[in-house]
Formats: C-alpha cells, structure tokens, sequence
C-alpha cells in the first residue's frame, strides 16, 4: 500500500509553512507553503495521483516560486543599487569628467568621495559633456550611473 497524502495535508502543510515565515527571517518556507497549497489544490483535480508525484510537483513548484520571487518580483520592490545602497545616497553626487568617448558611449567620472564604493566610474550622459565638465548623478540604471551636466556649471 502506497502513502497517500489528501488535498488537507498539503493544505495544513502550506499554511503551517506560512505561518512560520514569522518566526524565521529567511524568507523561504513562504515559497514552500505556497507550493505546498498548489500541490492541495492540483490533488483536489487530479486525485489519482501518487504521492511521489505530488512530492515531486511540490519540490518543482517551490523552486520555481523562490526563482520567480527572486527574477521577478524582488527587483520590483526593492529600490536599493546593486551594491546594497540605497539610491537616495548616490543621486545628486557630483563628480568631473576624466575621459569621453568611451565604448557603449560612456565617459568616465572622478568623484571627491567614493560612490558606492569606487572613486572612478563608466557612466551615462543625457547631454553632451567636455572633459574637466562637473556632472550629477540623476539615476541608476543596473550597474550604470546616468549623470548630467551640473545645473551650478550651467548657470555660469
């Protein structure tokens, strides 16, 4: 006689898994739970299947929650640079250009202070900049700074 899990099971294992995400900060067992509620509700319309079938549904299905959490969703909500700071702390940083013409049209930028952990970075303009020109940063785009021409610089 195969072990057979009800639809229930799943169900209780699912919101334990849930639940439990309170007590642990490694957000993980929320995928799993609700993985494990998939698994109920496919049992609930597919009941002849056996339980090394749902177990293996259950495992696919909680991979593919947490990778989805991670390419999709997580990017979404969190508005931190990919080093971990937040964007707040490097827009409005300025910075005078070193070098243009760079590959992908980039230009090179020296800041007084490190930005996000270097002195030096490939950058973005929105304008045409002159080497010895002071820009600010005005965006973050993945791992590219986008900068513009000082508005002081302008005025001059």
């Amino acid at each position: 006689m195969e072990f057979v899990l009800e639809p229930w099971h799943w169900f209780v294992l699912g919101v334990i898994l849930i639940l439990s995400e309170l007590l642990l900060p490694a957000f993980a067992a929320l995928w799993f739970g609700i993985a494990a509620i998939l698994v109920g509700i496919l049992n609930l319309i597919f009941p002849t299947m056996g339980f090394t079938t749902q177990l293996v549904i259950w495992i696919f299905l909680a991979i593919c929650c947490t990778i989805s959490w991670f390419k999709f969703i997580k990017p979404l909500s969190v508005d931190k640079t990919k080093a971990g700071l937040s964007r707040e702390a490097t827009i409005g940083q300025v910075g005078m250009v070193i070098q243009i013409n760079l590959d992908h049209d980039q230009i090179k930028v020296r800041f007084p202070m490190p930005v996000l952990g270097s002195d030096e970075w490939n950058c973005r303009t929105q304008s045409i900049v002159q080497v010895g020109d002071r820009v600010r940063v005005i965006d973050i785009l993945g791992n590219d700074l986008i900068v513009q021409l000082n508005s002081i610089q302008n005025e001059k």
